[in-house]
């Protein structure tokens, strides 16, 4: 479901903080005011907090930046506009990583950007919720096909954690951390996630699709059915919040030429800055792998991006999938 025009129009000009009568919003959209009710309890619907004042008007609470394909293009670099063959912009999806699942299908181009401004059907890591609420957060997914076979990017998902950690290096936010193998936290608090799927023959080709979901402006109210601490970028930078269309291409410059090497370079290239963050590292935690928890201390990663635990009866042992949890807060 994508918004209208009409609609659009009425988020912009709410979002300037200021007070515009029913009247007001009538006469610039040409439209009777019956009108403009309906279309502020459309918007409403999608859980725009929009104010309505007695004597004053409507506003929007939080003034909401709308995503834009051509302002997203603007700010992608040279190489990674060259590596994008597409970016696909949605008001409101299922999901962004299905979207790709279904463009996968009917189109073999490589390079494939999705975007939505909610998702009814978001997911993370073992089919957890996603919580989307629309215009305020970064939901975003890569397509990228390979000639090999998937074991040979298994080290995606940490290169991009290292991408994401870049990003927001770019923005001066200090005590940033990567918990493996795909939550990116800050202060012990998760701020973004990382979904990677992967498709194919064992031995390739293969196709992958990168989702990253990153908490910007999260509504108390959406906030409030997470059942893990959270932050948003918000609540670390206040004011200072890039605009969403930017902070999307600068992940993107970051993404996509990592993902389109990751093949070849393997995530030997990524492998100090990931353990640089590392915020599991040298923690007591339980690794749930099916329905087997495992309890020891991490020792962090090992080249090939297995998580290596020391177990309480001090065997080291490897793995290459599971749920980390700290042992103090049953966080995960």
């Amino acid at each position: 479901m994508d918004l209208s025009a009409p609609q659009k129009t009425i988020l912009r000009i709410l979002s300037d903080s200021n007070f515009y009568s029913g009247n007001e919003l009538a006469k610039k959209l040409g439209v009777s005011r019956t009108t403009i009710w309906k279309h502020l309890r459309e918007l409403s619907a999608l859980g725009l907090e929009i104010s309505a004042v007695s004597g004053r008007g409507y506003r929007l609470n939080h003034p909401v930046q709308l995503l834009n394909n051509e302002a997203i293009r603007r700010d992608l670099n040279h190489q990674t506009s060259n590596l994008v063959s597409e970016i696909f912009v949605h008001d409101k999806i299922k999901s962004t990583n299905r979207y790709l699942r279904e463009k996968m299908l009917i189109n073999d181009s490589q390079g494939l950007v999705c975007l939505a401004e909610s998702q009814s059907s978001g997911k993370g890591r073992s089919g957890h919720e996603w919580v989307s609420p629309f215009g305020r957060n970064i939901y975003l997914s890569l397509l990228w096909r390979f000639e090999c076979g998937p074991a040979a990017i298994s080290g995606l998902s940490l290169a991009i954690g290292v991408a994401v950690l870049r990003t927001l290096d770019g923005l001066k936010i200090p005590e940033v951390g990567l918990k493996w193998p795909n939550d990116i936290l800050w202060q012990g608090k998760k701020l973004g996630g990382i979904l990677v799927e992967v498709f194919g023959e064992a031995h390739g080709p293969c196709t992958a699709i990168v989702g990253l979901g990153l908490n910007v402006h999260m509504p108390d109210q959406q906030g409030s059915t997470i059942t893990q601490p959270w932050i948003d970028l918000y609540q670390i930078l206040e004011q200072n919040i890039p605009q969403r269309n930017t902070l999307v291409a600068t992940l993107l410059n970051h993404m996509v030429p990592i993902t389109a090497m990751i093949d070849k370079t393997g995530l030997a290239p990524y492998l100090s800055e990931w353990r640089k963050g590392d915020c599991l590292k040298d923690t007591e935690a339980v690794l749930r792998v099916g329905d087997q928890s495992i309890c020891g201390t991490v020792q962090g990663i090992n080249d090939n991006g297995l998580i290596v635990f020391r177990l309480d009866n001090g065997d080291c042992r490897e793995f290459s999938s599971g749920e980390v949890s700290f042992r103090t807060n049953n966080s995960n």
